[in-house]
């Protein structure tokens, strides 16, 4: 099966993204949410809804993977936007569904103020010595500062690894982190995996929106015999370097 392209300027789209803000509204109206206050997070959100509506005539939440069985397209554990398990586990425990679209407003209260505290005292990650390179690239979960650190040391020879974008290539086409090294659609994983022809030996580093298909990917990788992987825990949302757009 070949790898599924939308184009996100096309009137198709465009009319479909309409509607699926039109949808979440009607999600936060119903059940007494709110939208969670970083701006991409939604967006991205409604873009991958707005897609896999267009592919599969279903709004499967687009922080899961979708797989085809016996003919019919199935999103893995049930996950079709909005839901039950945000409705009846998710929203209630943490404040926010999967995704991160939908929000408490006691949840939307506290990321408001966290969002605060971060622009405050961000401060740009330091250089690494080699030492710390090897340890860093290593670890299972990265922050923005230590990829950022990573691809500043790989420029530098210090340190190599293959950084991979697991997002769909219209999401890509709004913009990617500088020095991604490889697309790998999550909806065309096995054939896109295959394509990459990634050394299995290397260390790799995933990435996705908000971090929740690369930690699924993450998951998998190992099992086909991927040695050496890391994930972005909570995405391109999150990164404070450069994005290509």
């Amino acid at each position: 099966m070949a790898i599924k392209k939308i184009d996100m300027n096309s009137t198709e789209f465009i009319t479909e993204m309409e509607k699926t803000v039109v949808f979440t509204d009607d999600v936060i109206k119903s059940l007494g949410l709110e939208y969670n206050p970083e701006l991409t997070v939604n967006e991205g959100v409604q873009m991958g809804l707005a897609r896999n509506q267009m592919m599969y005539n279903e709004r499967f939440c687009p922080c899961f993977m979708v797989e085809e069985v016996d003919g019919k397209h199935k999103s893995v554990d049930a996950r079709t936007c909005p839901c039950e398990p945000a409705k009846t586990k998710e929203i209630p425990e943490t404040g926010s569904c999967h995704c991160g679209i939908f929000c408490t407003p006691e949840f939307v209260i506290k990321k408001r103020l966290e969002m605060q505290a971060e622009e405050v005292v961000h401060t740009h990650s330091r250089g690494l010595s080699k030492e710390e390179c090897e340890l860093l690239v290593n670890q299972d979960e990265l922050d923005s500062d230590e990829l950022l650190a990573l691809l500043e040391a790989r420029e530098l020879d210090m340190v190599d690894f293959k950084l991979v974008d697991v997002r769909e290539h219209m999401e890509w086409q709004m913009g990617h982190i500088k020095g991604a090294d490889k697309l790998v659609p999550t909806s065309s994983f096995y054939q896109a995996i295959e394509e990459a022809n990634l050394n299995k030996n290397e260390n790799i580093i995933l990435y996705c929106h908000i971090g929740s298909r690369s930690a699924h990917v993450a998951r998998i990788l190992p099992d086909m015999g991927y040695a050496k992987i890391g994930n972005l825990t909570h995405g391109i949302v999150s990164f404070s370097g450069e994005i290509n757009r």
